[in-house]
């Protein structure tokens, strides 16, 4: 009953979990630059949170975010979690950063992602297998990372992808089977555990992986 009531006293549901999406990464990240000192929330009128720093939103009269764009601000601190409740995103560039711990499950609760850019963090962990659910990507960079385990196969599934990169991790395991032409060798340099097309074959029976050249 007070999830409704709170419905009606906004525009919209949809406008109050996104008004909350932006709250929760300005709460939760270091910001030393002061760079999103323009994400003030005492503001009330209709809007106001698409005339934020880096923030694109569907209409600049509706409260609908699409775009966040946070790269090279010098952000420290865990993923922030609450970006899943800006339900429309499309765009979440989060790249050039200090982010550190991993990268949430609940990020594929966001199925209109088409780009997904968290290079150059410190994130760490695995690569979560839920990302093989955001079926709209078309570009995935979590390249210059600290991230560890393998890469879920199953990420070979999304059609749409026109851009990956892992490079510079901890990576280790069989690569995902992509089709000809969107994978490079670049795309996974200096992990020392992976192997499979494009890198070198994967010796299974002798628990050999590849090193990358």
């Amino acid at each position: 009953m007070l999830i409704i009531l709170a419905c009606f006293a906004a525009s919209s549901c949809t406008v109050q979990t996104d008004i909350y999406c932006l709250r929760s990464i300005k709460e939760s990240l270091e910001d030393p630059e002061q760079l999103l000192s323009s994400w003030d929330f005492s503001n009330n009128t209709e809007g106001f949170i698409c005339r934020f720093t880096s923030v694109e939103c569907w209409n600049a009269d509706e409260s609908r975010v699409i775009n966040i764009h946070l790269s090279d601000m010098g952000l420290r601190g865990p993923f922030p979690i609450g970006i899943k409740n800006c339900t429309s995103l499309q765009v979440l560039d989060l790249s050039g950063n200090r982010l550190t711990g991993q990268i949430p499950s609940n990020i594929a609760d966001l199925p209109y992602l088409t780009t997904i850019d968290l290079s150059k963090n410190n994130l760490s962990g695995s690569i979560p297998p839920s990302i093989a659910n955001l079926v709209l990507i078309n570009v995935l960079r979590l390249n210059n990372n600290k991230l560890t385990g393998q890469i879920t196969p199953e990420l070979s599934e999304l059609d749409r992808l026109k851009e990956f990169s892992v490079a510079n991790n901890r990576l280790s395991g069989q690569v995902p089977i992509f089709n000809y032409g969107v994978v490079s060798k670049k795309s996974y340099a200096n992990n020392l555990g992976l192997c499979g097309a494009p890198l070198r074959p994967c010796n299974h029976e002798n628990h050999v992986v590849a090193i990358l050249e």
